[in-house]
């Protein structure tokens, strides 16, 4: 009788079932006591095979993260990293161009390295089919949901981008902006930015004002240099604007910069908003306003969810987790202002 053994009668993965052995607090209930009664019904006695059985459960959870320039990816895989060791699994992170498919990529870690999970940060949803459950292995999408898709090996944690935009939208208005430009992600690959946007002319359609895609959106990538030159266009082909939400901090954050370059001040002469709530962004002068996505709670649901699939062969979940308008002091008051004619 091996832990292999016990794996197979109990229905759990090898590493529930070394975690059991170890003592290790992350199994549930239900986990721990089928494993229990396996144990006693053999009268199983660890020996030294069970730590190199626990060494080969361990060998990771592949973590694929797109673009290399988001601050709130860092912070959330710095904690779903911490989260993976707690429970006993390795963390295998692999950072990949903004432009590339990740489902290529997660084929080639999955044939090379045989991780029992991958997490997605970042993604494409475009690029996710049923074919992904070809995979063999449960996957977790983040910071964007794949309810729609239905695949059955693909859960998701993320915020209600479509509410959190509208609801920033709705301060720029109620502050008396109506002149409001938007820098965002393509629109035709980035699911986030295209909920985001989904957001905001839902509440310019709620209080009866137009939009017009040609002057007041800008697509950029989610850089530094992406924001900056994206606010230079806007100065172009929307002036007099008196608002900017960026649909990242990082996007922002370049604005900003822009902005001063052209000897504008935020906010006196524009208001900027950003997403995410990443914690450079309480340190700017002046501090920005903007959505906060709860990064240590995503990651700590996102890495319990993915576990309970990997341990307990359970069906894909998808959680939305609680955003916050976060009001810095980068959006200036306004007297009710004519929208864009």
């Amino acid at each position: 009788m091996t832990i292999k053994d016990i794996a197979r009668e109990s229905g759990y993965a090898v590493g529930t079932v070394s975690r059991v052995i170890n003592h290790n607090p992350n199994v549930s209930d239900a986990a721990r006591a089928r494993i229990l009664e396996v144990i006693r019904k053999y009268n199983f006695q660890p020996n030294s095979n069970a730590k190199h059985l626990k060494q080969q459960a361990s060998q990771g959870i592949a973590m694929i993260v797109k673009g290399t320039h988001n601050m709130l990816f860092a912070s959330v895989l710095e904690k779903m990293q911490t989260e993976c060791t707690a429970a006993g699994y390795n963390g295998m992170v692999y950072y990949i161009d903004e432009n590339d498919n990740e489902v290529d990529r997660a084929r080639q870690i999955c044939r090379e390295h045989k991780p029992h999970g991958v997490i997605f940060l970042g993604s494409d949803r475009n690029h996710f089919g049923p074919d992904l459950v070809q995979l063999g292995v449960p996957c977790l999408l983040m910071t964007n949901t794949a309810a729609a898709e239905a695949i059955p090996n693909l859960s998701s944690v993320s915020v209600d981008d479509v509410a959190a935009a509208a609801r920033m939208v709705g301060h720029l208005l109620d502050n008396g902006h109506r002149r409001i430009a938007f820098i965002g992600g393509d629109l035709t690959s980035s699911q986030p930015s295209s909920a985001r946007l989904s957001g905001c002319l839902s509440e310019f359609s709620r209080r009866g004002l137009a939009f017009d895609p040609a002057r007041q959106y800008i697509a950029a990538r989610y850089t530094l240099p992406g924001g900056y030159h994206a606010m230079e266009q806007l100065l172009e082909t929307l002036p007099g604007l008196t608002a900017v939400f960026a649909f990242s901090d990082i996007m922002a954050i370049g604005a900003m910069r822009a902005l001063r370059d052209h000897g504008l001040q935020v906010p006196r002469d524009v208001s900027v908003c950003g997403f995410d709530g990443i914690e450079l962004a309480d340190y700017l002068a002046p501090r920005l306003t903007t959505i906060r996505q709860p990064a240590e709670r995503m990651a700590g649901r996102g890495v319990a969810l993915l576990i309970r699939c990997i341990e307990e062969q359970s069906g894909a979940v998808h959680e939305l987790v609680p955003y916050e308008l976060l009001e810095g002091e980068s959006v200036l008051h306004l007297p009710d202002a004519a929208p864009i004619p």
